[in-house]
């Protein structure tokens, strides 16, 4: 279990040079208030940006840094697992990541992102995304688990449950069957080319124990034969040869520079989605509402048409261009077709050549034997020689055979194992003996919050809410205080099947303004509620602007106050 013990910032957003701190583990339940603007947030910033680099709203990096100093920004958390006392500290200007482990520096010799991965795998045992599913509950721009599409749903899960290692596996494997794959190809092409040297060994035998002395003749006409053959191959090796180097170089730039079309044109399209998106959204937005639901200020009649207007516009354009792109991408797909067809006619045509070597190879010992025999004179074969390459031939093509046999079998397991590792083999079974215990524990903590309905998520996340009279509902349906519950009630769920499986329980719970759009004294009701069956190695930290509703309830409370242009605690 992480057990976050306190967290340190200066020179960070709107604090100065006098640093901040606050122990996260001093007291059950925090309350942090302050005015807007006031910094009472930037404890969510600070403890994202030192473990994960960057921060938890949606914050240029380099807004991170406060305006006013403009460098020597800091942040340091301390936290232990297990017996093991760790201190993260992480800044700008200057650049500064250090992991230190019971007063130790971790070798920092890697990359930075290895570093990081360091940090994200092997101490924290989750990344940015999973921790502000079971520790943070926000109204910035955290998006809630409901809110997420199904693959991320399941890799939150998958992190939960502490089987992401199968997926990691998945990848390694199908890079192992790819090599592999490689090398039966070759040892099937070296196996083919020994039989074929085998079997004109066997006929070069069986001709030297026939020749003798009345026969000369006949060596010299079938050396002539060979010597032709020989040519003929020799010059159908070099126009292979000639044909494949003058074509390699073009195909293979020719394929990069189809892939590199390719993944530009994905990049364009996931840019121009995200853009789409996030004018709908906006559009949305100002066709729904005639006032800022966060500080309730009117939003003016020219400018709700004219941002309504603007972004009818853009998602005009943004159609139009959508359109024109999959038109690209429709048209580059027979170019990259046509270069992964001329690179695997590279390969077979390299597999000719190799080919016609050894053909070559073999022709010329058999020329030059029957060349020795004739200019000897004795003109009697003498197949010793002949026979011991043979042997040493079949040999070669046992070994290759085993070799093949056990390729084969390695095959078998490999795809024994993808089918285990697919998403629907041992990580759905896992999933399915959790998911009535998931389902259980949403369901408790909505009775807890007086929202009494049925929420089941199937295999694929996918949730099925009904009412008490079997009406059926979706996550959308709800109103915004509904969705928070059903927020809440996840977010403890994740922590309560964290625990279980004590992958990634930590001790920490940060509620965001969860109630503030909402909050009377039911909503405050419900979060005592949902804070009274959390155990006490919980430590909760609610950050709210509404003191007066919250006031006596805590046992500690933190006042954020800004002092000519710098955030402190009062």
């Amino acid at each position: 279990m992480i057990i976050f013990r306190s967290i340190q910032w200066q020179n960070f957003l709107s604090t100065g040079d006098v640093p901040t701190r606050i122990s996260l583990c001093s007291e059950p339940s925090t309350l942090i208030v302050g005015a807007n603007g006031s910094g009472k947030s930037t404890l969510l910033d600070a403890l994202s940006f030192a473990l994960f680099g960057k921060p938890h709203r949606a914050i240029v990096k380099g807004g991170l840094i406060n305006s006013i100093n403009g460098k020597g920004t800091l942040v340091k958390v301390e936290f232990s697992i297990g017996p093991v006392k760790y201190e993260v500290i992480r800044g700008m200007r200057p650049n500064i990541f250090e992991i230190w482990a019971d007063s130790v520096l971790l070798n920092q010799e890697s990359h930075s992102r290895d570093y990081q991965n360091v940090l994200e795998a092997n101490i924290l045992k989750l990344n940015h995304k999973t921790f502000h599913q079971i520790v943070v509950l926000g109204s910035s721009s955290f998006v809630p688990f409901m809110q997420l599409p199904g693959w991320t749903r399941r890799e939150v899960v998958e992190d939960l449950l502490d089987i992401g290692m199968f997926t990691r596996m998945n990848v390694l494997l199908k890079e192992k069957a790819g090599k592999l794959r490689e090398q039966m190809a070759e040892t099937e092409s070296s196996l083919t080319l020994i039989k074929a040297k085998i079997t004109l060994q066997n006929k070069h035998i069986d001709e030297l124990k026939v020749i003798d002395q009345n026969n000369i003749a006949e060596i010299q006409r079938e050396i002539r034969e060979l010597h032709a053959e020989i040519g003929e191959k020799c010059a159908e090796k070099i126009a292979l040869e000639g044909e494949y180097s003058a074509n390699l170089g073009l195909a293979e730039n020719a394929l990069c520079l189809a892939k590199e079309r390719e993944a530009k044109l994905s990049r364009f399209k996931a840019g121009i989605t995200k853009n789409q998106a996030r004018m709908s959204q906006e559009l949305q937005f100002y066709a729904s509402n005639d006032s800022c639901p966060v500080c309730e200020q009117k939003i003016s009649g020219d400018l709700q048409a004219d941002r309504i207007a603007s972004n009818t516009h853009g998602l005009e354009e943004i159609a139009s261009g959508l359109a024109k792109l999959e038109e690209s991408v429709e048209a580059h797909m027979p170019v990259l077709a046509r270069a992964h067809e001329n690179m695997e006619s590279l390969r077979k045509a390299y597999a000719r050549i190799n080919a016609a070597g050894g053909v070559i190879d073999s022709l010329n010992k058999r020329a030059t034997v029957l060349s020795k025999k004739l200019h000897s004179g004795s003109g009697v074969a003498d197949s010793s020689s002949g026979t011991e390459l043979l042997g040493m031939l079949r040999a070669e093509a046992e070994s290759l055979s085993e070799l093949r046999c056990r390729q084969l079998d390695s095959r078998t397991y490999n795809e024994v194992l993808l089918e285990l590792l697919k998403d629907t083999g041992i990580k759905t079974k896992v999933i399915k003996q959790y998911l009535p215990v998931m389902n259980k524990y949403i369901n408790q903590y909505l009775n807890v919050l007086d929202f009494f309905v049925s929420f089941t998520l199937n295999e694929s996340f996918e949730e099925q809410i009904r009412s008490r009279h079997c009406d059926d509902f979706s996550y959308g349906s709800f109103s915004e205080g509904e969705k928070q519950r059903i927020d809440l009630a996840l977010l403890f769920t994740w922590r309560q099947i964290a625990k279980m499986k004590n992958s990634i329980a930590t001790n920490l719970l940060i509620l965001d303004e969860t109630f503030d759009s909402s909050m009377d004294s039911d909503g405050v009701d419900n979060l005592l509620k949902i804070m009274s069956v959390l155990g006490p190695d919980t430590h909760v930290f609610v950050i709210s602007h509404k003191q007066d509703l919250l006031d006596g309830k805590f046992p500690a409370k933190i006042t954020f106050s800004k002092v000519n242009n710098f955030s402190r605690i009062v």
